[in-house]
């Protein structure tokens, strides 16, 4: 079979926009942590080939007179992969068409994750997603085009999330690209499947178009979705996202504070003012040594034993929180192989879900199904109250990957995501807090997850999580392989257990990718930032909790502890007032992997 063109990213723009009109935006790109040499020389060669500085091209233009902002990959630097610095260059081009009222045309082509940044680049597609729903809440047409190939999380966050979207005819356009499944399974993936013709069989995308065509596109659904008619009444979260204070007026870069942060009046006491780094402790986290006493709000005792010989007794909590943190060993982890993780959290034996809801819960009432005739046993959705103490509980509504039943009947599939959308609308409409434990190998890989649109409900759960109203925290329970565990992470705050993990890809993926071959796995995973140390580090996880060594010798104590911190941190979280709570969750997905 013959593959279709490969458009370069400026030769679309030149097609679409009327002649002469293209401006780009040349949003300096951020500094980062300087990579590793091997990755150092490969975006160096990569610019010398493309002439671009990364594979995103951002700028406006105008479409038959209107004016509108394009953001298209150039596949040839790098597969057109995202990592931190051309996630911040496409989220800053969508914010600025949100505060400046244009439509937005987005075409990417992206092999998904940039594998050499590891997990930090995995975790831009949560600000990304929630960039484009601004822009969407905003009353803004989003049109997005889908290029010759799109697969991984770029497909699974702003290529799922358009009014209307097209794509090139014969398109390689899928979740998991064919090589890892190859890699992963031994064997080729079904044919036909991931095909932009399809795609369109099974009603996921709008069109199938050849590019010289897309500006016509444009031109028809823009005169009806660019009506001027803004939509007004935008929630919180969309508004913080949307528009950041000090955004500068038409035509210019945005400036000053981010919501949330201390000097826009958002954020929690003692954060840092502007241009200053942080005055203090991370997120409340107490000194290395310190150990905090004293019971959380409702009196629920925690585990006071003696700490073992070389664990941290180190409290984590907000700046905000409403008592003092308790003495309940947690704190950033000791080092421990990433492959060591890896293993742990693979063990048949580790507690999950159903020990954490028999043990650390109660007035469990299970939920099922979507609602709309469709159930997902992989994923569980419940009412509850955690802790185990004397006091009343936190209450909450809760999302969880059922490691039993995926063990049993397979990974979780698109319906799995829409059955957690519901648990999203549940706590939205009933005010109760959402807790999320992530613990999957993967979510499904297959004909039924891929025509079924397992990449566009890995991206709307992304999109509504970050923006939810409802206070969240998110549990890393064990595995968290991809974006069926990345759809549920956004949260207020998220709690990793310490031999959980959270990746790209399950490392023998990730081999398969730069190696082309699973037998480098334990390197890429050591290499990647998944383990809960590394996910502390990188302010992706706030509290770790400890496992003395291994969850599966202790699982009654360690979902015991486990409950008692989500009793913690949802009390903590309740107490807060709502806008400030939300606008401090939208500065922290932004700003993550910023310096």
């Amino acid at each position: 079979m013959s593959h279709p063109e490969r458009v370069r990213a400026l030769d679309l723009i030149e097609r679409v926009l009327d002649p002469g009109s293209f401006r780009a935006w040349n949003d300096p790109l951020p500094t980062l942590a300087a990579p590793d040499p091997a990755y150092a020389a490969e975006l160096a060669a990569a610019r010398a080939r493309t002439g671009l500085d990364e594979a995103l091209v951002t700028g406006e233009g105008r479409i038959h007179g209107r004016r509108v902002a394009v953001a298209a990959c150039e596949f040839d630097f790098l597969a057109g992969s995202i990592g931190v610095a051309g996630a911040e260059r496409l989220t800053l081009a969508v914010e600025r068409a949100t505060a400046e009222g244009l439509p937005l045309v987005a075409s990417p082509t992206s092999g998904g994750t940039r594998m050499q940044e590891g997990t930090v680049a995995f975790l831009q597609m949560v600000k990304i997603s929630a960039a484009v729903a601004a822009h969407r809440a905003a009353g803004l047409p989003y049109l997005v085009y889908l290029r010759h190939p799109t697969t991984g999380g770029v497909f699974a966050s702003w290529g799922s999330l358009g009014h209307v979207t097209a794509a090139q005819p014969g398109a390689l356009i899928g979740f998991l690209g064919p090589r890892v499944y190859e890699a992963l399974h031994q064997q080729p993936f079904p044919t036909g499947v991931q095909v932009a013709e399809n795609l369109y069989e099974h009603g996921l995308i709008d069109a199938v178009v050849p590019p010289e065509e897309l500006r016509q596109v444009a031109i028809r659904v823009f005169d009806v979705l660019d009506s001027g008619t803004a939509a007004s009444g935008l929630s919180a979260g969309a508004r913080a996202w949307g528009r950041p204070v000090g955004t500068a007026a038409a035509g210019g870069a945005p400036s000053g504070p981010l919501p949330g942060t201390a000097a826009s009046g958002g954020g929690p006491p003692g954060a840092a003012r502007s241009g200053a780094a942080p005055s203090g402790p991370l997120s409340g986290v107490a000194p290395s040594g310190t150990a905090l006493s004293g019971p959380p709000s409702g009196g629920v005792a925690f585990d006071t034993a003696p700490v073992p010989p070389g664990e941290p007794a180190v409290g984590s909590a907000l700046g905000t929180q409403p008592g003092p943190v308790p003495e309940d060993r947690v704190g950033p982890p000791t080092d421990v192989p990433a492959w060591t993780s890896v293993e742990r959290s693979r063990d048949p034996r580790r507690p999950g879900l159903r020990t954490l809801l028999r043990h650390g819960a109660r007035s469990v009432t299970p939920l099922r199904g979507t609602g709309e005739g469709e159930s997902e046993p992989a994923l569980r959705l419940v009412l509850a109250r955690f802790g185990a103490g004397p006091g009343p509980g936190a209450p909450c509504v809760v999302l969880g990957q059922d490691r039993t039943r995926q063990s049993e009947h397979g990974p979780f599939g698109p319906a799995g995501l829409r059955q957690a959308r519901r648990g999203m609308r549940l706590a939205a409409e009933l005010g109760l807090p959402l807790v999320t434990v992530v613990d999957t190998a993967g979510a499904a890989l297959s004909r039924e997850a891929e025509e079924g649109g397992l990449a566009g409900e890995i991206a709307r759960c992304l999109a509504e999580l970050v923006l939810l109203r409802a206070p969240t925290v998110c549990l890393l329970l064990g595995q968290g392989s991809g974006g069926g565990a990345l759809a549920l992470l956004p949260a207020d705050r998220v709690i990793c257990a310490r031999h959980g993990w959270l990746s790209p890809l399950p490392p023998e993926g990730a081999a398969a990718i730069l190696y082309r071959s699973t037998e480098r796995a334990a390197e890429i995973a050591g290499r990647q930032g998944i383990r809960s140390a590394d996910l502390y580090r990188d302010r992706i996880v706030d509290r770790v909790v400890p496992e003395y060594p291994d969850a599966a010798e202790e699982p009654e104590a360690f979902v015991r502890r486990v409950a008692a911190v989500l009793d913690h941190e949802l009390s903590t979280l309740r107490a807060l007032d709502a806008d400030e709570r939300l606008a401090a969750r939208m500065a922290r997905y932004r700003r993550l992997g910023l310096s």
